[in-house]
Order: C-alpha cells, then sequence, then structure tokens
C-alpha cells in the first residue's frame, strides 16, 4: 500500500494556476446555481416563526484549546464575528420538500466587504490566516444535525488531514464538513413531505443549534463509531474510520423499536501530529 509522495503538486509550485483552477470551479458552480436556482433555498426562506417541533440539538464551543499561541487565539476570537454573521444569514431558513439547502449559496464568498474577519482556516493540514475563517464550525454543526433527521447529505467534504490531536472529543473524527466558497459545500436536501427548519445561535461560550419540523417526529436516530484506527504508511499516519446511525421508530409506550444501520461515511486522512498510541487501535505497514 503506497500512499505518501514527497512531491509537490503543480499548484503547489506555481500558486497562480491553482487560483485559475479555483476561478474555473466557482464560475462553474455559479452558473450550476443559476441554472438550477428553482432547487435551492433562498434568503427569502428565512422565517421569524419557529416550526413548533424540536427533531434535533447540539451545540459546539466556541474557543477550543488547540494552542497557546496568541495569533491562534486571536483568529479563535475572531472566529466568532465570522459565525456571527453567517449565523444571521441561515438562521430561520425553511427546507421545502424537494428543496435543497445550500451552505455556499446562501452564505456567499466571504469578503472583508461583507464584514467577514481574518480567522483560522486549514490548507493542507496546517492552520492559517484567512478572511471568514472559521466558519467551517457552522456546517460541522449542520452536518451532524442533519444526520440526525431524515433530511440527506448530498453534498459534502471533509478536510483530508487530521490537523490536531483530540482534545476533549465528544463527536466522532470525521463528522464535520469543510467549506471552501462555493464549490467545498454542505447541501442538505428535504425528501421528505415535511418541513425543516434551520435554527442556529451564540451564546457567551457555544455555537447552538435545532433542526426543526412542522410534523411530529416519529423517527429516532443514534450516530456510532466503528473501525477506527491509525495507520502508519511509510513514516507517515493516517486515521480512518466508519460513522454508522442507527435508526428507530418512536413508540409512546416502550423503548423506541430497532429499525436498522446505515452507514454514513468512510474517512481516511493522513495526521498531522504523533498520536498518542496507547489510546487508539494501531495499524503499521
Amino acid at each position: 500500500m503506497k500512499l505518501s509522495s514527497n512531491k509537490k503538486l503543480l499548484s503547489e509550485i506555481y500558486p497562480l494556476v491553482y487560483w485559475i483552477r479555483v476561478w474555473q470551479k466557482r464560475i462553474f458552480k455559479i452558473i450550476c446555481f443559476a441554472l438550477y436556482r428553482n432547487k435551492y433555498v433562498s434568503k427569502l426562506d428565512i422565517q421569524i416563526e419557529v416550526l413548533p417541533y424540536r427533531y434535533t440539538y447540539h451545540k459546539s464551543r466556541l474557543i477550543k484549546k488547540h494552542s497557546s499561541d496568541e495569533l491562534y487565539k486571536k483568529l479563535q476570537i475572531n472566529k466568532i464575528k465570522n459565525l456571527q454573521i453567517v449565523v444571521n444569514k441561515i438562521n430561520g431558513i425553511i427546507i421545502k420538500p424537494g428543496k435543497t439547502f445550500s451552505f455556499c449559496k446562501v452564505v456567499g464568498l466571504p469578503t472583508k466587504k461583507r464584514g467577514f474577519v481574518e480567522g483560522m482556516e486549514l490548507c493542507r493540514g496546517k492552520p492559517r490566516s484567512g478572511t471568514g475563517g472559521g466558519i467551517c464550525q457552522i456546517a460541522n454543526l449542520l452536518n451532524w444535525m442533519a444526520w440526525h433527521t431524515p433530511l440527506e447529505i448530498t453534498q459534502r467534504s471533509i478536510h483530508s488531514f487530521d490537523p490536531f490531536p483530540d482534545n476533549n472529543r465528544i463527536l466522532p473524527f470525521g463528522s464535520g464538513a469543510a467549506i471552501f466558497w462555493n464549490y467545498v459545500d454542505l447541501q442538505i436536501t428535504n425528501n421528505t413531505e415535511s418541513l425543516f427548519q434551520i435554527k442556529v445561535w451564540i451564546d457567551d461560550k457555544n455555537l447552538k443549534g435545532e433542526i426543526r419540523t412542522n410534523s411530529l417526529p416519529q423517527i429516532k436516530y443514534s450516530i456510532f463509531e466503528k473501525e477506527h484506527f491509525f495507520i502508519k504508511i511509510d513514516d507517515l499516519w493516517y486515521r480512518s474510520n466508519e460513522i454508522w446511525r442507527k435508526v428507530f421508530i418512536k413508540n409512546k409506550n416502550s423503548s423506541p423499536i430497532f429499525l436498522r444501520e446505515e452507514m454514513m461515511v468512510k474517512n481516511f486522512s493522513k495526521v498531522c501530529y504523533e498520536p498518542d498510541l496507547s489510546k487508539y487501535q494501531v495499524k503499521i505497514i
């Protein structure tokens, strides 16, 4: 099994090549959004009135202690400003039957002119400063919540690198969603007959969210992890796992009735740190 390579990509040697390719993809996606505009929800679909039933709820800490570096701390604080802008754009959005929520389409290009500031973003596994950095945290939240509903994730990417060691990790590795406007997107499609509503907000310590619906939820979901291990290949570490969910029918008079298990994703990412081998299953090739 040969995965490692020290060769640089052409885009790493010539940055202009990289940006030409980026804008090719972005222009193509803009055309797709225009051609299929009736498929997607828009800012006009925001509704102040809250739908009656909560399907799922989740929260994540705003400030994560991966580093004591002062620049890192500043970028973490700046991230909150970027998150608030995104919250204002998506809070209350209704996903009608047959419609798709696109994170990139609703939020738009994060620029200084639109109020976004320098936050932390990841580039090939390394943290760096970038305008709008940190908004992936909302995409992570939305992806995790959508897995606990009948909504379908129809487009999702994750970072191809695992940049930081686990620090009080709650969710399984690889359960987030990467965002890079506009073609690295998170898209959530409503293939049910019910309305769904995204609610997100920020308090002193946490980003919080819930997905609500107009129909009493009949199905319950439970997410779990399988086959999690680190593997060493040619002196480089990689991390792999599978994320599954159990599906239940709610039962008023007794415990939920188990229906089936579904595999959601299979992850495999390069690790940018030395893993603690005492805590995890390890494979060496």
